[in-house]
């Protein structure tokens, strides 16, 4: 997992802090990078912010061999191979994640369990018939935890340009 801050979920203030102590002012580019954060961790979440979902909401199953597919390059996303559609759809869907590392840890008839593969006391459980999450309402209700990573998606969201 990256240990980067910028790529770690924290609360607001922490990033209103560390971003003008970093700048010594608060020129338009920063306002809006603030502005860019609130609406962020206002937004509600949802099961696809942390797992691959298809359209209707449902756990999307890892392709055979998915990680040796998406190492190759000319699997970038932008092209469908024939017979590779699952493949590309998944990484899609993947690359719509908010947050890295999570996985699937249940997926039952009323509800789906995901944790994070890098700290399992990091759980959420989602109501399949809503697909709301027990406890959570939004993605700053998520800041109670030291370790939740942002992925790229997340960070093109906010303004923050990846370091990757």
């Amino acid at each position: 997992m990256p240990t980067d801050a910028s790529h770690k979920l924290i609360p607001m203030t922490t990033f209103v802090i560390e971003y003008y102590s970093n700048e010594g002012y608060a020129d338009l580019q920063i306002l809006n990078l603030m502005n860019n954060y609130a609406i962020f961790l206002k937004k509600p979440l949802s099961l696809r912010m942390f797992v691959p979902v298809d359209e209707k909401g449902n756990v999307l199953k890892e392709p055979k061999n998915y990680a040796s597919w998406k190492a190759l390059g000319h699997n970038d996303g932008k092209r469908t191979n024939a017979g590779f559609e699952e493949y590309a759809d998944y990484q899609k869907a993947e690359q719509n994640c908010m947050f890295e590392g999570f996985k699937v840890d249940y997926n039952g008839y009323s509800k789906v369990r995901i944790t994070a593969s890098y700290d399992p006391s990091i759980e959420l459980s989602f109501n399949k018939n809503d697909l709301m999450p027990s406890g959570y309402n939004d993605i700053e209700s998520l800041t109670v935890f030291d370790d939740i990573f942002l992925t790229s998606a997340a960070l093109k969201v906010i303004g923050i340009k990846d370091k990757q």
